[in-house]
């Protein structure tokens, strides 16, 4: 931890990038061959330089919101993206602006609000939003398909949209999802029809955000809830006696103080550095200021503190550690690059960029609280 933060310590602004038109900056991957994808609220994709951050290119085909982007693993040229409009899409990053060079589909009914690639490239799984009030679906692909080779759908484990799914680094066969149900459950898909394959069902009382694999073996789930709860679980515990739970609060935002007293006013996500072996939440305050944290069994603690980047809230952050780098975006428009002892090469602060395109990301919140507690397991 001391060495991370030593490494935290030299971070600055190194590169700026803003789009000529407005548009929040929502997810953002790294690709093997070195660009930075982006997905942003007007519903495209843009590819950036990963050291001077340039637009090199972009990709338009959806037709609705954007719920993530992510690389494949073994092949470096491939990048998917998935969408409301009920469509994950693969492109090819040697030809910005092109059409999808695959395109997944399942039922017309079918809006997706999360998706994620298993770390063999073999799988993708798509999150439904609720389907007429009633169920809502884990969708399942063979990725290496290209006329998108659906293999079918859990549909009994979760009652609302499924905000987050998110494979396991190292076991192709593991898939934690989360939902406005306030259900996070953990599957072993080897194990083939959906009643067999849930593994455990934890509950965090709230509406998931988002989910990560952490732990020196990725044992560990952290679960941040849009109500900025924060969850951090061992399903190491799973056949033991012990709790699962490491550390739990309803509220994270309380637990942090900052120089000026107060504390952050939302989480942005989570990030297992493997190298540090440290669990790195990052959260910010509505004026733009982030502030990055060490999650472990004792809470939440600040290791720094970056002021002077963004305008307005973050959406994104994206961990190098090729080259101990922070790449983040959000609702000013503005992708920024830290690295450690960065000078920026323009000066100054963009102010918040919020354009009607932008705003449409916020019609449909996920906010609701139907919850299941008779499926919980011990936490």
């Amino acid at each position: 931890m001391e060495c991370l933060e030593e490494k935290l310590k030299g971070l600055s602004v190194a590169r700026r990038s803003r789009p000529e038109e407005p548009t929040y900056l929502l997810h953002v991957a790294l690709q093997p061959t070195g660009l930075l994808a982006v997905g942003c609220s007007d519903f495209s994709v843009h590819l950036h330089n990963r050291d001077t951050l340039h637009l090199v290119g972009e990709y338009r085909g959806h037709a609705g919101p954007l719920c993530g982007v992510t690389s494949a693993h073994g092949s470096p040229d491939l990048l998917y993206s998935a969408s409301a409009d009920g469509t994950v899409r693969g492109w090819d990053v040697r030809r910005p602006g092109t059409d999808a060079v695959q395109v997944f589909k399942s039922d017309p009914s079918h809006s997706y609000c999360s998706f994620d690639l298993s770390c063999s490239d073999a799988l993708l799984c798509a999150g439904t939003e609720q389907v007429n009030g009633e169920d809502s679906f884990l969708v399942f692909w063979d990725a290496r398909k290209p006329g998108g080779g659906l293999l079918g759908v859990y549909s009994e484990s979760h009652s609302d949209d499924i905000t987050q799914v998110c494979f396991h680094p190292r076991d192709k066969d593991r898939l934690a999802s989360g939902s406005t149900d306030g259900l996070v459950n953990v599957f072993d898909l080897s194990r083939g029809a959906e009643e067999e394959a849930l593994l455990a069902t934890c509950n965090s009382d709230s509406s998931t955000g988002s989910v990560c694999w952490s732990g020196a073996d990725y044992t560990q789930l952290l679960c941040l809830s849009h109500d900025e709860g924060l969850h951090l679980w061992d399903l190491g515990q799973l056949d033991t006696e012990e709790p699962l739970t490491v550390f739990s609060t309803a509220d994270a935002r309380s637990l942090t103080p900052l120089a000026d007293g107060g504390g952050v006013d939302y989480l942005v996500g989570g990030k297992w550095l493997e190298e540090a072996r440290t669990l790195l939440v990052v959260g910010g305050k509505s004026s733009g200021d982030l502030h990055l944290m060490g999650c472990d069994a004792g809470g939440l603690r600040v290791l720094r503190s970056l002021e002077g980047g963004h305008a307005s809230t973050v959406r994104c952050f994206l961990w190098d550690a090729a080259v101990e780098a922070l790449v983040t975006g959000g609702e000013d428009a503005q992708l920024l690059l830290w690295k450690p002892g960065g000078v920026e090469l323009t000066t100054g602060k963009k102010e918040s960029m919020k354009s009607d395109s932008a705003l449409r990301l916020k019609s449909r919140p996920h906010q609701k609280h139907k919850y299941q507690k008779e499926k919980k397991v011990k936490t």
